[in-house]
């Protein structure tokens, strides 16, 4: 039983296919995939912000606490608003109303928060908040736009008494 030898017609004259060329095609191809893996995993590292969560168990475990924190925070049945009045050039200035169930403006309040990008934690921005009136809060930071997400925390007397996360648009 004889072997056929294969042959390739590229321009004017036959080549023979031997195994060492098919060897070397295999890997070429091979290492161009591997090339390729490389460079689309650097690309993901170094782009990658960060997980939402640095552990889901954790997460899980503080359900409960935040379930009750969130009751108690209804039963005080404040009205907390943001805006996002004009601010000076190239600042973006956030302001956080917060008003009791009977409307009156709260007093006595400490204000945290920070603008969260949400799909890059490496831009996000920490606020200091200063009160301007009773239960009315101010923060700049440098111009920022698209969607951020803005996270706030009322504390009255060292203890948190509001948290609200919220989507904003900003321009």
């Amino acid at each position: 039983m004889g072997m056929t030898a294969m042959t390739c017609c590229s321009g004017g004259g036959e080549r023979q296919i031997t195994g060492g060329m098919v060897l070397v095609c295999v890997v070429a191809f091979f290492a161009v995939v591997a090339g390729v893996n490389g460079v689309m995993l650097a690309a993901a590292i170094t782009t990658f912000g960060g997980v939402e969560t640095g552990s889901s168990y954790q997460a899980g475990r503080v359900f409960a606490r935040e379930t009750s924190a969130v009751q108690a925070q209804n039963r005080l049945g404040w009205k907390v608003t943001v805006t996002v009045p004009a601010g000076a050039a190239g600042m973006t200035t956030v302001e956080v109303a917060a008003r009791d169930q009977a409307d009156e403006p709260l007093s006595g309040l400490r204000a945290d928060g920070r603008l969260s990008h949400p799909l890059d934690k490496r831009l996000d921005r920490a606020l200091t908040w200063n009160e301007i009136g009773p239960g009315v809060f101010r923060a700049e930071t440098m111009h920022v736009a698209g969607q951020w997400d803005l996270s706030i925390e009322l504390s009255q007397d060292g203890l948190p008494k509001f948290r609200s996360r919220n989507r904003l648009t900003l321009r």
